[in-house]
């Protein structure tokens, strides 16, 4: 027993006691590098540092930021998530030129930074951050007119009229080995209510050589007009607009009753080399509308909305290229009549569509059930429309009509 009682931390190899400080969080952690010399120094080890999230911290001001950065943070970093003071009552200068460009030069294998409630209208340009990031993540943050041009001092007229010729100028860098002009690596872009993300911010998207990824997530202020002029599209100088993108997010799920412009009407003109598309919220129903247009798409995925069966069969009979099609949160309407689908009466076809759609039998059993509950019929409709196509269905439901 008296062996047991001299064992304490200091007989701990350092991988272990390593170990056992990753569970703490970086308040903690710093109250932990206060205890001994030896505990000092392994607080410090990059290995704690990889990943660093601040946003349940409370109260985080440049002074602390300065701090972390100076004693912790260093080439270990990855990923970075702060929560800023935009909804506080003492405000102030959260982010500054300063210590992003202290970021960048302390942190250079950070590649996704994440930003809460921050204010950036101190900013003049998204240049600032970290030119190693490939992920950029805002959520409820206020954003400066240019902060996502491809210079601080280029004008917001004529960011727009000269896209096509930066757009241009980039391939011919690319060509010959050089980077993007802009300087800007980021490759996913991720909006979550950001009230003054407008149809300006989005044209001056299309500088960005590498942006794939761009999700819009309760962007109020963006329009079908907008959408519609960032549309990657055939012009004079080749593909116009955001011709890298892949994949488009766009989603409202606000306040009841607010008015708004469905920014997904602008999909109808089409959208040249767009893989996947993801609608949410109010924006389904004119984005199912639009997406025909769509000739390269390959995944359509469906969020927090009420579909019927006859829009979503409508909608895809022009979506042949289809491989995957995923209903998330999705409230099905009630039969009121059979969709009406080329070749579903052939037997053959609906034998297979049947077996795509996961095996469904065609007894007068099923055939009732089919009356209450659309997705099985839905299931058969699009099996025919789409063979090759692959079904997920999460958290569904069916209304029930009160009548």
């Amino acid at each position: 027993m008296d062996e047991f009682k001299v064992c304490h931390l200091d007989y701990f190899p350092e991988n272990i006691l390593i170990d056992v400080l990753s569970y703490l969080s970086v308040r903690e952690l710093v109250r932990a590098g206060r205890v001994c010399k030896r505990w000092k120094r392994l607080v410090k080890d990059q290995r704690l540092w990889r990943f660093v999230d601040l946003t349940a911290w409370k109260g985080v001001t440049s002074r602390i930021l300065w701090l972390l950065l100076r004693q912790y943070l260093g080439c270990g970093l990855r990923c970075l998530r702060l929560r800023g003071l935009l909804l506080s009552a003492r405000g102030g200068t959260f982010l500054s030129e300063s210590w992003l460009k202290a970021l960048s030069a302390k942190c250079p294998r950070l590649s996704k930074f994440y930003l809460l409630h921050a204010d950036l209208r101190s900013l003049p340009s998204c240049q600032l951050l970290p030119q190693s990031l490939h992920v950029l993540e805002l959520r409820g943050c206020e954003l400066p007119r240019e902060f996502f041009s491809q210079s601080p001092d280029s004008p917001a007229g004529s960011q727009a009229t000269s896209s096509a010729g930066a757009q241009q100028q980039g391939r011919d860098r690319k060509g010959k080995g050089q980077g993007s002009p802009s300087g800007i690596g980021i490759e996913r872009l991720v909006l979550n209510n950001v009230p003054s993300f407008t149809d300006q911010h989005l044209q001056s998207l299309s500088s960005w050589e590498r942006l794939d990824h761009l999700e819009l997530r309760d962007t109020f202020r963006v329009t079908a007009n907008g959408l519609r002029s960032s549309a990657a599209k055939d012009g004079v100088c080749g593909v116009e607009g955001l011709s890298r993108l892949k994949f488009l997010k766009i989603g409202i799920t606000g306040r009841q009753g607010y008015q708004l412009q469905m920014a997904s009407l602008g999909l109808g003109a089409g959208w040249l080399g767009l893989e996947e598309l993801s609608l949410g919220g109010k924006e389904v129903g004119p984005g199912l509308l639009c997406a025909s247009r769509l000739k390269d798409l390959k995944a359509l995925c469906l969020w927090a909305c009420t579909l019927s069966e006859m829009q979503i069969v409508r909608s895809c009979r022009m979506l042949r290229g289809l491989r995957r099609m995923e209903f998330l949160d999705v409230a099905f309407q009630p039969r009121q009549c059979p969709p009406v689908v080329e070749g579903e009466g052939a037997g053959g076809e609906e034998e297979d569509g049947e077996e795509a759609a996961g095996g469904d039998n065609s007894t007068d059993e099923n055939k009732t059930l089919d009356t209450n509950d659309p997705i099985p019929s839905l299931r058969r409709s699009l099996a025919v429309l789409l063979p090759s196509c692959t079904l997920v269905f999460t958290n569904c439901s069916v209304q029930i009509n009160a009548d």
